[in-house]
């Protein structure tokens, strides 16, 4: 096999949340009409693993892939029931339903699921009056709690932060959040779509009955743990021979990277990893040992552990993507930012301390 960027097809999802933030600022080319509240861009999470659409390997499933070639897709060593990533661009044009998700000791328990949803937020655009809420406030009851949500007064109970384009929230399982309104955003999650919500209505709108929303509300408590506050944290930067690295979440199951190129990028062969590559930008060329690939805007590609060598080059006079990858915390975060003289605290705040 001769391993190339592999380009997958997308799921989409219409949420009552989301617009039209995602063809028309980012520029995805081929989006339905009406409503496009999410574009999962690289997905194995059960019938929404994404199709091969190029090379070799075209008509192939992502999870088809992974399950044949695990070392050379994800890394060497690596095993494991799925792709490991899910990305996804995401449109709160309106206000997220406050929610959480299993984490992995709750997914198993609970759900008898492999693994939980620790999540971060890459914000690419966000209106003046865009914010999250994210967390439960300290000493908060839980009669306070179920109070709060039953009136739909959830500033009494969650800590409330504004949010700009570049910031990014790293949010582990189990952590109550929202976000929005006017926001558009990149999310790289782990490969799950467990959920909780305490809102009175679905995802789709359509309105709960009593007995139903009371039975959610003690779902999601059941599943709350309030030992985490999320809040936008705006990256650490590494600057290279004219590009930008910021490293804006990190943690046991991703990290997740905005490089902002004016220059060609190399990087060099790594079996022990993959990377996702979305593109925020104008398009860019991806060159390898066997060709040469366009990353169009709005596009993402996996880039295999067995690829070898690649050079990512903007078109234009420069390229912003949004790069993530399972890390080895230790070479492939800490080590580097202490190099350039980040202390180990702003370290740990990408995230790196959550849910421990």
């Amino acid at each position: 096999m001769n391993w190339y960027p592999i380009k997958l097809s997308y799921h989409v999802r219409t949420y009552t949340f989301g617009e039209r933030l995602i063809p028309e600022m980012l520029g995805k080319v081929g989006a339905q009409e009406g409503r496009v509240s999410e574009t999962w861009e690289f997905s194995d999470q059960g019938s929404t693993t994404g199709t091969v659409l190029n090379g070799e390997l075209a008509g192939k499933t992502l999870h088809e892939i992974t399950l044949a070639y695990p070392e050379e897709v994800v890394g060497k060593g690596w095993i494991g029931p799925h792709f490991p990533l899910l990305g996804k661009f995401l449109d709160a044009s309106h206000m997220l339903p406050v929610h959480l998700h299993a984490d992995d000791e709750t997914a198993a328990r609970l759900y008898q699921q492999p693994n939980g949803k620790t999540e971060a937020w890459h914000i690419l655009w966000a209106a003046p009056d865009a914010t999250i809420l994210a967390g439960i406030k300290d000493g908060v009851s839980r009669d306070q709690l179920v109070e709060a949500f039953k009136a739909q007064d959830y500033d009494s109970v969650m800590p409330r932060y504004p949010i700009n384009a570049g910031d990014t929230v790293y949010v582990p399982g189990c952590i109550l959040h929202a976000f929005g309104p006017d926001t558009l955003i990149f999310e790289i999650q782990q490969t799950s779509d467990l959920g909780q919500s305490v809102m009175p209505e679905d995802l789709n709108g359509n309105k709960l009955s009593p007995e139903v929303w009371n039975a959610a509300i003690e779902s999601t408590l059941a599943e709350l743990k309030t030992d985490y506050l999320p809040k936008p944290h705006h990256g650490l930067a590494i600057s290279r021979e004219g590009n930008r690295y910021t490293i804006g979440g990190a943690g046991t199951h991703f990290a997740l990277e905005r490089w902002h190129l004016t220059n060609a990028h190399f990087e060099g062969a790594r079996d022990d990893r993959c990377l996702t590559l979305s593109n925020v930008g104008e398009p860019v060329l991806i060159r390898y040992d066997d060709g040469v690939e366009t990353l169009g805007k709005a596009e993402s590609c996996i880039l295999p552990a067995a690829i070898g060598d690649v050079t990512i080059e903007p078109t234009g006079e420069a390229a912003d993507l949004v790069v993530c990858y399972v890390p080895d915390l230790m070479k492939d975060i800490v080590s580097r930012l202490l190099a350039e003289g980040y202390e180990r605290e702003s370290i740990d705040a990408l995230g790196l301390t959550a849910g421990r």
